[in-house]
């Protein structure tokens, strides 16, 4: 009788791990697509570029 016992409780712990680890790895993929949903492309400026030190600001040229 112990036996069998010992058995349903060691049934309950292994499906309560795999639950866990299901409900783990859910929340980990709506992370995942709520950080590809959310974020934007981001571009910069070519103000942006020249405070970097990337692009030279260009000089305009007179006209006349």
């Amino acid at each position: 009788m112990a036996r069998s016992n010992r058995m349903s409780v060691l049934k309950r712990q292994r499906e309560r791990k795999k639950a866990e680890k299901a409900a783990l790895k859910r929340e980990l993929r709506e992370q995942r697509t709520a950080e590809k949903d959310g974020s934007e492309t981001r571009v910069a400026t070519r103000e942006d570029l020249a405070g970097y030190g990337v692009v030279e600001e260009e000089e305009e040229e007179p006209e006349g």
